[in-house]
């Protein structure tokens, strides 16, 4: 068996993360004080207690999933036995959840992945001014329909393809009126459905230039190692693993598409046969069945999701 971890991103953020974790295993616990102290304020008491309108902002569930995944991960190898550099063949995210593979493979420390993220989700937010921008799913259509219907939707604007994630479900993300150009055409094209998202900001588009700099100048600060196992960068959809190339993997991300498809699949055409979904939630669990046919996909992220992990 050769298995990839997968880390979540924005959206898979819930009152209740990580809270029958950290009741149940000190590894859970040590990783949510880190955190706390590295932002200087008590995310893992937001985590677990909510409100869920202050948990969902970009700024606050960005390092949430971040540290949840990463709790989930040291509970594996405290009390599972896994060595992640001999058990692991790659590591991916999606989206903010590279940060979460990057931490994992040892290329950021918790504290750093913690910082950046909490810088991401506040850049990522005054990029844009609030109502401006808008993201949409296309349903049912590929990338490369997407692609063309978010071309005609610009007339000037911004309209690009955000993220591919896979079986037929493609976002757009730009300036509001381009967007909802590109719902009316992709029902045109043949989309099963196409609906605007209920987003704070348009993310991985050109709009988000300014917090891609933010990122850039930030990353330029920070300490970033050889990764110990091969992320699966969105941008490229292939594997890298040196510094140089994770750090500008991070900031073309900002506006660059996610491309999650082609990364599951470049890791099930590598022989990788058993995803693990790392942390909260079980979304990209979904996609990869759906991407990798003949692949198990199984999240890990409760008490009991962790006890029945064996390598």
């Amino acid at each position: 068996m050769s298995r990839a971890f997968i880390f979540p991103g924005q959206g898979s953020q819930a009152v209740g993360m990580g809270s029958a974790l950290a009741q149940d295993h000190a590894a859970a616990r040590a990783v949510f004080a880190e955190v706390d102290e590295a932002l200087g304020q008590n995310l893992s008491r937001l985590m677990f207690e909510g409100p869920a309108e202050e948990l969902t902002l970009t700024a606050n569930a960005q390092p949430a999933l971040m540290a949840s995944s990463i709790a989930v991960l040291r509970v594996l190898e405290a009390e599972r036995g896994l060595d992640l550099a001999r058990d692991v063949a790659f590591v991916a995210g999606h989206s903010l959840g590279e940060y979460s593979a990057l931490a994992a493979a040892g290329s950021l420390s918790l504290a750093d992945a913690a910082r950046l993220l909490r810088l991401r989700g506040e850049a990522m937010q005054k990029a844009v001014p609030v109502g401006s921008g808008a993201m949409a799913a296309l349903l049912g259509l590929d990338v490369e329909a997407a692609t063309e219907v978010a071309a005609q939707a610009r007339e000037g604007d911004v309209c690009d393809v955000a993220n591919d994630n896979g079986a037929g479900q493609v976002v757009v993300s730009g300036h509001r009126a381009a967007v909802e150009r590109a719902v009316a055409l992709a029902q045109g094209r043949g989309a099963k459905r196409a609906v605007m998202l209920n987003v704070s900001a348009p993310f991985h588009c050109g709009l988000m230039a300014p917090a891609a700099e933010a990122m850039r100048e930030a990353l330029a600060r920070v300490d970033l190692r050889p990764a110990k196992v091969p992320v699966m960068a969105n941008v490229l959809a292939a594997p890298i693993a040196e510094p140089a190339a994770l750090r500008d993997a991070l900031v073309e991300q900002v506006t660059g598409t996610v491309r999650w498809r082609e990364c599951v699949a470049a890791m099930a055409a590598a022989g990788v046969d058993a995803f693990y979904e790392i942390g909260t939630g079980k979304v990209l669990s979904g996609l990869v069945k759906r991407i990798a046919a003949g692949s198990s996909a199984t999240p890990v992220g409760s008490p009991a999701e962790v006890a029945a992990f064996t390598l």
